[in-house]
C-alpha cells in the first residue's frame, strides 16, 4: 500500500518500527526508527547501481528489523516541484510496496542531505568522526527524513 503524503491523514498509521531510504542513483541510504520515540539512528546503505536495487541486501535488512511501515523521501525543488530522480523514487517505491507488502509513505526529503553534511561537520569539529563517506551522508540523510517524517504525523506524538 503506498500512501499520499497529500492525502487526508489515515488514523491506520501503525505504531512501531520502521524503516526510511534516502534513494540516490548509487546508494540508497537506510535508517530505522521507532514511533513511540520518534528518533531514527543510520543503519547503513545499499548499493543502487543505476537502478539495480541489491534486493538481498534489501531483503537482510528486512529480515533484521522487522518494521511496520516505510518512509521514502521525495526529492524536491525548493519551490516543491520534483526533481528528475522523482520518477526513479516512485518506482521503487511501488517496488518496496510489492515485494514486502507493507505501508509505503513518501516524504519530502527537501534540505536533508544539507542537514546530514552540518552534522557530519560538526562530528569531524568535535573529533567524533575523521573519516566520512557518501554512504555516510546518505544513511544519515534517511535518519533525518525519518524524523521529520514522525514528526509531522501527531499521531506518534
Amino acid at each position: 500500500m503506498i500512501t499520499d503524503e497529500a492525502s487526508a491523514p489515515t488514523p491506520q498509521i501503525p505504531h512501531g518500527l520502521y524503516l526510511s531510504f534516502d534513494y540516490g542513483e548509487r546508494y540508497i541510504g537506510v535508517a530505522s526508527g521507532h514511533s513511540q520515540t520518534g528518533t531514527a539512528s543510520p543503519a547503513g546503505v545499499i548499493n543502487n547501481d543505476s537502478g539495480s536495487v541489491d534486493w538481498a541486501a534489501l531483503d537482510k535488512i528486512f529480515q533484521q528489523w522487522q518494521p511496520v511501515g516505510l518512509v521514502v523521501g521525495i526529492p524536491l525543488h525548493m519551490d516543491g516541484s520534483e526533481q528528475a530522480l522523482g520518477q526513479h523514487v516512485r518506482g521503487f517505491i511501488k517496488r518496496l510496496a510489492k515485494r514486502y507488502t507493507l505501508p509505503v509513505y513518501p516524504s519530502d526529503e527537501r534540505l536533508t542531505t544539507r542537514e546530514a553534511s552540518s552534522i557530519i561537520r560538526e562530528n569531524r569539529r568535535r573529533g567524533k568522526r575523521r573519516k566520512t563517506s557518501k554512504a555516510d551522508l546518505d544513511s544519515i540523510a534517511a535518519a533525518l527524513i525519518l524524523e521529520k517524517w514522525f514528526g509531522t504525523h501527531h499521531e506518534f506524538n
